[in-house]
């Protein structure tokens, strides 16, 4: 615990401003995580196969049972579409836009902020390097030269731990960017993916019941 409060005291302030991005940035991709890698995550492939099954045979209120009361997009669009099975084509198609219009921005909600903070923790710690810079040249340029050399050191100390914690709290955070804006995108191409092939098996059902 000392060695910590030495470095952040060595660092200068925007140490503490760094500390503060990462503090943030952390929070949001634990609750994204959470919600994308947990929460959101279904085996779409399997779901849609138990699903169509259901409505080529005829279970409509299986196949709404088994979307139902579920916090996956993808269950709720083709919870949507099958509920509203029994319109004509159009109305399906635009039902279910409209609640992919309300789901999908909630998908990649406060992912792009990692980008941006990881970008920020990077400039401040630029900003530190040159704070530290300034002030061990224009402390060697006044001080008595018994103390240039710690003077020195201590201007460099505090432009070296400030460009160090500010890449320490940057390269995770786009880590962390990088996989969740995949897990994002990748649950946005399964919902387009997957509504579509509801909407298809939906018309061919009705148009195999009205030519009966």
């Amino acid at each position: 615990m000392e060695t910590l409060a030495s470095f952040f005291r060595d660092g200068g302030i925007f140490m503490y401003f760094i500390l503060g991005t990462a503090v943030i940035g952390i929070a949001i991709m634990v609750e994204r995580g959470i919600v994308l890698l947990f929460r959101y995550n279904v085996d779409a492939r399997a779901l849609w196969n138990r699903v169509s099954k259901f409505i080529e045979d005829g279970n409509i209120e299986k196949a709404k049972l088994l979307c139902k009361d579920s916090s996956s997009p993808l269950l709720k669009i083709l919870y949507t579409g099958i509920s509203v099975s029994n319109v004509l084509d159009r109305e399906i198609q635009n039902a279910i836009d409209e609640k992919a219009l309300e789901i999908v921005p909630a998908i990649d909600k406060r992912v792009s902020y990692l980008s941006t903070l990881a970008n920020i923790a990077t400039l401040l710690g630029l900003l530190g390097t040159i704070q530290g810079l300034i002030q061990a040249f224009a402390a060697v340029g006044v001080a008595d030269p018994s103390q240039k050399a710690s003077l020195l050191a201590n201007g460099i100390s505090v432009a070296l731990y400030t460009t160090a914690f500010g890449l320490i709290v940057a390269i995770p955070m786009l880590a962390g960017y990088t996989v969740l804006q995949a897990k994002a995108h990748r649950l946005i191409d399964e919902i387009d993916e997957f509504s579509v092939k509801l909407i298809n098996l939906l018309n061919r059902r009705k148009s195999g019941i009205q030519t009966q």
